[in-house]
């Protein structure tokens, strides 16, 4: 029997499974019965190793790095499952920042493919077992398993965690999860399991009800991050923030660098050290292995793509912000930056609310608007058009490659490239 290769493999993921990122809404299975099918084929791998359960609606990417990060630094070896990938579909899962290998990527698809033609999973439920599965078969001593959307039906919602981190709650994916913040809220809230300590780390007066009532149901102590925590941002750069951390008004950590940069991660770093307080005991961690992993995260988990320096003269940053929310903070950073003239790459996909997203940017930017190469993107003929309508002038190109050179072209060493809007307008360009 041949052989079959690994881009053999990844096509056949890529074109028969149904992938959200590509595809949007068909892609999403709301139960959990396809997980179920494929970890049970597998033996219940996810159920072979401690776990930490990360959702929210931003930032949950950004939590689960740092806390892989500082797992490793106290030198555990730690399993990390994130999505979407950027570059390179085996970024999905990683230990120790090493990519899972080519090699088990196909032998995976091998032994699971009669489960595969049975159910018929979409790519990120087989993503997820394969995830699990991964990390059961190298004997990792813990994993953080970052949800893909929502919580209660996500396809990582079959894990029995050490602790569920939930970092906050915003408009985004209104149409599987609810059209009010405290929907939205009661969706994630579904990954907080049974005796199983949860904490939150932005208080809302709109969700914080629901998170307690859903803790005090299932008898799990909750926790908010930022009620006991607060992150004081010292100095920085776009390569590295410093940080005075205070614990219930007292100093924990005097000038916490951390390889990251942007006001927003502020509410990430509090969401982080809260959940690092609770794991501290059973992971044995310590402020030493806090320092050495948050100022070493890139080195370390490789992290990428969230305000990100991709070049310098003029500077080129790049954000995944992709939604009302996220990209509130990303303005608010621009806002403070300084530089000669503001150049902004911008593509959106299709099933967000892109008036309001538009309505956030700076009209005196000038614009290169995209399309990701994604089914779900927006034609960039209809994003310049919607963008006019807010005062946003800009010209439109074939490729998110063509509009960062169109831009680069046109600025000068003391001007300032945003390149954002979505995740997958990133993934060209990091």
């Amino acid at each position: 029997m041949r052989k079959i290769s690994y881009q053999e493999t990844l096509d056949f993921l890529f074109s028969q499974l149904p992938m959200f990122q590509r595809i949007g809404a068909p892609a999403y299975k709301k139960d959990l019965t396809n997980i179920t099918a494929l970890c049970e084929a597998l033996g219940h791998p996810q159920r072979n190793y401690p776990l930490i359960h990360v959702a929210g609606t931003n930032g949950k990417g950004s939590v689960s790095f740092m806390l892989s990060a500082i797992l490793q630094a106290a030198g555990l070896k730690t399993g990390l499952c994130v999505s979407p990938h950027y570059r390179d579909f085996r970024e999905r899962a990683r230990i120790n920042g090493q990519y899972v290998s080519k090699a088990f990527v196909v032998d995976f698809v091998r032994r699971v493919r009669p489960v595969i033609d049975a159910v018929q999973p979409s790519f990120f439920e087989l993503s997820t077992a394969l995830a699990f599965d991964y990390f059961s078969s190298e004997k990792v001593d813990v994993a953080v398993i970052e949800t893909g959307l929502g919580g209660r039906l996500d396809s990582t919602n079959i894990v029995e965690p050490v602790l569920s981190v939930i970092t906050n709650i915003g408009f985004d994916h209104t149409e599987f999860l609810g059209n009010t913040l405290p929907l939205i809220a009661a969706e994630k809230a579904g990954i907080i399991k049974a005796g199983i300590p949860v904490v939150i780390g932005e208080s809302h007066p709109e969700t914080a009800p629901v998170f307690r009532q859903t803790a005090e149901h299932q008898g799990s102590e909750l926790v908010f991050a930022d009620e006991r925590y607060r992150a004081a941002r010292c100095s920085g750069d776009v390569l590295h923030t410093v940080f005075d951390i205070f614990q219930e008004q007292k100093l924990l950590y005097l000038a916490l660098e951390v390889q990251l940069s942007g006001d927003f991660q502020t509410k990430n770093i509090q969401t982080v050290l809260q959940a690092v307080e609770i794991l501290a005991p059973q992971f044995s961690i310590t402020e030493t292995h806090v320092r050495s992993g948050l100022s070493r995260l890139k080195s370390l988990t490789g992290f990428l793509g969230r305000w990100d320096a991709i070049g310098q003269n003029p500077l080129v940053l790049c954000d995944s912000a992709h939604n009302e929310h996220g990209l509130k903070g990303v303005v608010a950073e621009l806002s403070k930056m300084q530089y000669k003239r503001l150049h902004i790459v911008f593509g959106v996909v299709k099933d967000k609310d892109i008036s309001t997203m538009l309505g956030l940017l700076p009209p005196d930017a000038r614009y290169y608007f995209c399309k990701a190469n994604i089914p779900r993107g927006l034609d960039s003929g209809e994003l310049q058009k919607k963008a006019a309508e807010m005062n946003l002038q800009g010209r439109l190109y074939s490729s998110v490659k063509n509009a960062l050179r169109a831009a680069k072209r046109n600025a000068t060493p003391d001007d300032l490239i945003f390149v954002g809007g979505s995740i997958f307008v990133v993934a060209e360009v990091v």
